[in-house]
């Protein structure tokens, strides 16, 4: 778990970074910022209330360690803490020769020094990287002449923060640990902040284990066994539904135990292991044989799997629970047809 109430802002630099492929600015300021203890409470909010317990990731540094350039940076900041800004315009810099997309936005560069970070209940210092790109519209209201008047002005919202990262001085043997927040760039730019700029790679812990096989699994089920099977919608979703059963009601992910009791058949559990081995051999997966599942993981990332048949566009069916309930037939005019049933009508 992940605690920041006790955490403070020691140390913060702050510089505009524009797109240098759009020829904007890059504007690098001469000092540190002057931090007061109002200003500290509102950065608090701002830097750390979007940061949620989920996926850590750690910096890329197979090969020569110097060939990541903010892992190097930051380093020297954990080394020598007094020299944050004379490496955060290092920092500026690098995110300016990385960020030539047309579409990224230019914006305020700030990087922090914290103590006091609580990461899995591990006490840390920790170096905070984040980025304004968006400005919202806010109403101010004063006295004026023994009435009062409204003017409009631009400003940040400090309940939403862009960009973001936080590199806790944990495992720095192994790249750090890092969380990682990106709320804009949803298309083809979308990963310059996490793989160009920072250039950081998942960190294999029983989080990113558990999202691996609940990710391996949904690919099998709805992308490569109708390839392989001849098999209906309704028969995916029951499937999808059991895969998902193992990983909340089980602490420990078998994979033997996995194929016995969600896969079943022998078909089905070759292609699977022909699926997976495939996987492995392309370098999308690992080999998952056995891991401790992360409820977090179980619980986010099941989100994302649908147990819906969609029926042409006119219907959609969610199935919750027992597949036996659901029948599917052909009328003689070649039409589909699915048969519900059903004790209480809500």
């Amino acid at each position: 778990m992940n605690y920041f109430e006790s955490t403070q802002i020691t140390g913060l630099a702050t510089h505009y970074v524009g797109n240098k492929n759009n020829e904007e600015e890059l504007l690098l300021s001469q000092r540190e910022i002057s931090l007061n203890e109002r200003l500290k409470q509102v950065l608090h909010t701002y830097f750390l209330s979007s940061f949620k317990e989920g996926q850590y990731y750690q910096f890329n540094i197979e090969g020569e360690q110097e060939s990541n350039t903010v892992h190097q940076l930051v380093t020297q900041i954990f080394d020598h803490p007094e020299q944050l800004h004379e490496h955060s315009v290092a920092i500026a810099q690098h995110l300016y020769e990385q960020g030539v997309h047309p579409k990224i936005k230019g914006g305020e560069l700030y990087v922090a020094y914290l103590k006091e970070c609580v990461v899995d209940g591990e006490v840390c210092d920790a170096v905070g990287i984040f980025k304004s790109e968006h400005k919202d519209l806010f109403l101010t209201i004063f006295e004026q002449e023994g009435s009062l008047a409204i003017e409009t002005e631009e400003g940040i919202n400090i309940n939403k923060l862009d960009k973001g990262c936080l590199i806790f001085n944990i495992d720095p043997e192994n790249g750090y640990t890092v969380s990682v927040v990106d709320q804009t760039n949803r298309g083809s730019e979308s990963k310059f902040w996490t793989n160009l700029f920072l250039n950081l790679k998942p960190k294999e812990d029983l989080y990113f284990y558990t999202q691996q096989a609940l990710t391996l699994c949904k690919d099998f089920i709805n992308q490569e066994l109708p390839e392989q099977i001849e098999i209906n919608r309704a028969q995916q979703v029951d499937l999808l539904q059991r895969s998902v059963e193992y990983f909340k009601e089980n602490d420990q992910f078998e994979q033997e135990q996995f194929k016995e009791q969600v896969l079943v058949e022998p078909e089905v559990i070759q292609s699977f292991e022909q699926f997976q081995e495939q996987r492995v051999e392309d370098n999308q997966s690992l080999p998952l044989k056995q891991f401790e599942i992360s409820e977090k993981a179980v619980k986010r990332e099941t989100k994302y799997i649908r147990s819906v048949i969609k029926l042409d566009k006119n219907f959609h069916i969610y199935v919750h629970g027992d597949r036996k309930l659901i029948e599917q037939g052909n009328e003689a005019d070649g039409r589909k047809y699915y048969k519900l049933y059903f004790e209480e009508e809500k």
